[in-house]
């Protein structure tokens, strides 16, 4: 299946940090051949969120040119931990945790990818099965001295932080990995840049063609500092209800909208959306992402949210008590004047500030309404 030069330049260019060999990838992409594009999954967890969406996104571009989608479940290596990122030794999985998480995590990935279309690998059933002669080969394929420059493994010898023999040993099985189901192309976070360019180490090794790369930018999560993660509390899951998403999305750091834009929509930069105020904006965003992820459902807008109707010149403090969004006035200034309440974009100040206008609400951190006046 033949793809257009613009298909080909939205795989490499869209929401890509770097490609390692994009001259040769970009060739092959041109030419129709099809590929084993690799992803691995460590179920550490069974929520998947905002962050997780970026790959899947770019698996989905592989998937529509007609790529195939290797998926790596690692119930083997989640029992070890990736050390990518880490300033610790990441706490290991017992089986039972990984089959629990892996159930749930394929059911969301599935509103992003075909999962029926992809090809399902678990590399336990090759892991287990490698006796002592294979991890002595495997063993040749790097050296000490190459693994421990690693940035992070630098970071946490600095600190004085342990690093066990096991996370020395995780990229070599990831590396494994691409020669177990011969990936033409493996794809993973900046994080992951180590990691994936062992799996062409492996593959020479093995005396297998080498698989190209590409790196995929890391998205920073609610607070606009720290990468999104559970961990954090900085996360937007992709099972929320479209008003916790469509509340999330509002409260977002305005600097981050555009990257939001990039790496989780369609929506070209040279939209007209970016000439609104960044408050419509974000509204855009919102409905773009929950469209996506709810296709079944009707898509959240400004017009779904609950509709709550004020009094023509009520102030703040009645509108918030009377409707019950506070138990009192006190909390109700508390909630005004310690920023809780965002109006069309801008945060009220004062309690006693009167509602003269129809706009968007967001009450507290997850509230978000309609006012419409009476």
């Amino acid at each position: 299946m033949k793809v257009s030069e613009e298909k080909v330049k939205e795989i490499l260019e869209r929401g890509v940090e770097e490609v390692i060999e994009k001259s040769h990838l970009e060739s092959v992409l041109g030419s129709g051949k099809k590929l084993v594009v690799k992803f691995g999954i460590d179920p550490t967890s069974p929520d998947l969120h905002l962050g997780h969406m970026v790959p899947l996104r770019k698996l989905k571009q592989f998937q529509s040119a007609g790529h195939t989608i290797a998926l790596i479940i690692g119930d083997f290596t989640a029992t070890i931990g990736d050390p990518s990122g880490r300033s610790e030794e990441r706490k290991p999985l017992s089986l039972e945790e990984v089959k629990k998480n892996l159930k749930k995590y394929l059911g969301l990935a599935n509103k992003i990818l075909n999962i029926k279309k992809c090809k399902i690998f678990y590399n336990s059933s090759w892991f287990k099965k490698a006796g002592m002669e294979k991890v002595i080969e495997l063993s040749r394929a790097s050296s000490l001295q190459q693994t421990l420059r690693r940035a992070d493994f630098q970071e946490r010898m600095k600190l004085g932080n342990d690093i066990s023999m096991l996370e020395l040993w995780y990229p070599l099985f990831q590396g494994y990995d691409s020669v177990m189901v011969k990936a033409d192309v493996e794809i993973g976070g900046t994080d992951q840049k180590f990691n994936l360019l062992m799996g062409r180490r492996v593959q020479r090794h093995f005396g297998k063609p080498e698989q190209d790369i590409m790196t995929l930018p890391l998205i920073e999560g609610t607070d606009g500092t720290k990468k999104m993660s559970k961990s954090a509390g900085n996360y937007i899951a992709l099972d929320e209800s479209s008003e916790n998403i469509y509340s999330k999305i509002i409260s977002i750091p305005d600097e981050l909208v555009k990257k939001y834009f990039f790496l989780l929509t369609d929506i070209n930069e040279k939209d007209k959306i970016f000439s609104n105020p960044v408050f419509e904006q974000k509204k855009r965003l919102a409905k773009e992402i929950i469209s996506f992820l709810h296709s079944s459902q009707k898509a959240l807008s400004a017009g779904d949210l609950q509709i709550v109707t004020a009094k023509n010149g009520e102030q703040w403090i009645d509108f918030l008590t009377r409707n019950k969004f506070v138990k009192s006035n006190s909390e109700a200034k508390r909630l005004v004047e310690g920023g809780g309440v965002d109006f069309c974009g801008i945060k009220i100040q004062n309690h006693k500030d009167i509602i003269s206008k129809n706009g968007d609400a967001k009450i507290g951190k997850h509230k978000s309404i309609t006012i419409k006046i009476k």
